[in-house]
């Protein structure tokens, strides 16, 4: 193996948004330098099943809607007070 041109892994400190705080080794700065995070598993929306938000760049989004509208219903909604269909029977 060449000496002298991997980059130094040593230990840094990292703290979560949270406060939390755990040591890692890393090529991030030198030993025993501190990396705080803006965004982590506990906040971003990856994670935690934020809204999603649709960009409709262009209408290409609402062109799609109003050309598929028709093919794009929802089924009839099943009368939840109205008695289950009975199954047909097969003939013979």
């Amino acid at each position: 193996m060449k000496s002298d041109i991997h980059p130094n892994y040593h230990p840094i400190k990292v703290i979560m948004t949270d406060g939390t705080e755990y040591t890692t080794y890393s090529t991030y700065g030198s030993e025993g330098d501190v990396l705080r995070l803006d965004i982590d598993s506990k906040t971003h929306p990856a994670w935690t099943g934020g809204d999603q938000k649709l960009l409709d760049r262009g209408g290409r989004v609402s062109r799609f809607n109003s050309r598929f509208a028709g093919l794009m219903g929802a089924a009839p909604a099943a009368d939840a007070d109205a008695p289950a269909a009975a199954p047909a029977k097969k003939k013979r």
